[in-house]
């Protein structure tokens, strides 16, 4: 069976979860930072180490058959491939922002002034959605300085926590796009055994990340109270305990659900809640 190939980020923001994303899949490979490619020793895939913004033309012209990339970078690239999962990490937002001094207060007031930015193409569909036209300004890295240097009024940039913002004196001022990493395919790809497997391998870690597993116990008097409170993946699973009239319930909670949840069942009798988490849920 030929081994497909799958490309990450060789290094920056995305590899760590990337590389960690395929471990948690059950995929053995050394994370040969050196290296353009590693081979996966129980899978029949070949990690390739690329930088982001190449990920998704080498997805496109096939020479890569997967790739986790940001949503940014395969917007501006325009690349054309196939979303096969969000994952969830790398999450942040490409913003428009001004100086702390700028009277600018709305997207109009942005006409006709110089915007520097690294992402030209996702900018300027959004100026012109809006009906803004501006000098946009290319700038390869370090965008957050030009106004200070008097090349922009403005910036277009990745923002995740603002710090590199107000460490520039600038202010966020509009929303231009939310990303995170996604799992992409070259055309045809998505129906292919290998992908299929390391689609279900994605989706039970990412359902995992998201799931809480709990036992607890309670009387039986109070057992229907519970139970209407814990669906879990199906229905949660009743074990008779040894003293009488006591049993455990074992189900899963959504992380989002636990603490209200966990609230409610001490309040329906739950006792001797144990929480631990969940590797991987397979459906």
């Amino acid at each position: 069976m030929k081994n497909l190939k799958i490309a990450i980020q060789k290094s920056g923001r995305l590899n760590e979860k990337s590389v960690q994303l395929l471990k948690n899949c059950g995929l053995s490979f050394e994370n040969y930072k050196s290296s353009l490619m590693t081979t996966v020793a129980n899978f029949a895939l070949e990690i390739l180490f690329l930088r982001d913004d190449d990920i998704p033309e080498y997805v496109q012209d096939g020479i890569a058959d997967l790739g986790i990339v940001g949503e940014n970078v395969i917007n501006e690239t325009e690349a054309d491939v196939t979303y096969l999962q969000r994952l969830g990490f790398g999450r942040c937002t490409l913003k428009i922002a001004i100086p702390n001094q700028s009277n600018a207060q709305e997207l109009r007031d942005l006409e006709g002034k110089a915007i520097a930015t690294s992402y030209p193409v996702i900018l300027k569909k959004f100026l012109d959605s809006n009906g803004i036209h501006a000098d946009i300004r290319t700038i390869s890295g370090s965008v957050e300085i030009s106004p200070g240097l008097g090349l922009s009024d403005a910036i277009c940039d990745i923002v995740s926590t603002g710090g590199t913002l107000r460490s520039n004196g600038l202010k966020p001022f509009a929303d231009v796009l939310s990303s995170e990493a996604i799992l992409i395919g070259r055309a045809g790809i998505a129906n292919d055994p290998i992908v299929l497997e390391l689609m279900q391998r994605i989706q039970s870690v990412l359902r995992a990340q998201e799931t809480k597993y709990v036992v607890l116990n309670v009387e039986r008097d109070n057992l229907d109270a519970i139970i209407r409170l814990l669906p879990g993946v199906k229905s949660p699973t009743v074990v008779p305990l040894a003293e009488e009239n006591w049993v455990a319930v074992h189900t899963a909670i959504a992380e989002q659900d636990f603490w209200d949840k966990i609230n409610k069942l001490k309040a329906a009798g739950a006792q001797g809640i144990i929480v631990m988490p969940v590797e991987k849920i397979i459906i």
